[in-house]
């Protein structure tokens, strides 16, 4: 699977934006999907992920009620919709797709985009 962010950029306090993640290759469908962030000098953390049929989603603590993430398999693409962003939530964001069940934890996901940058400023 090769996949590839978009829907990066600059954004004021409070702001939104929604990046996208289009899917090639193997059956988009197949496959849990997640998000993940990562900072100057932090390590990558857990963002959001939605099973593969969409039924169940998990967000980390951090992005609760603020963020939501979606699929539409018809386009092979997972989204992110991110609402009252926070400077906190600056970083280089990241799709990934996991080939078991759902999960939070960035080893258990096979493949990964290359990132779209999200700042936010204050």
């Amino acid at each position: 699977v090769q996949l590839q962010a978009s829907g990066g950029g600059l954004v004021q306090a409070g702001g939104s934006l929604r990046l996208s993640c289009a899917a090639s290759g193997r059956t988009f469908s197949a496959f849990a999907m997640g998000w993940f962030r990562q900072a100057p000098g932090r390590e990558r953390e857990f963002v959001a992920a939605i099973s593969w049929d969409g039924g169940r989603r998990c967000y980390a603590d951090s992005v609760k009620g603020r963020f939501t993430i979606s699929r539409d398999d018809a386009k092979n693409t997972v989204y992110l919709q991110m609402n009252s962003l926070d400077p906190e939530d600056t970083a280089v964001y990241y799709c990934a797709a996991d080939r078991g069940p759902l999960s939070v934890t960035p080893i258990s996901y096979d493949y990964w985009g290359q990132g779209t940058r999200v700042t936010v400023s204050s």
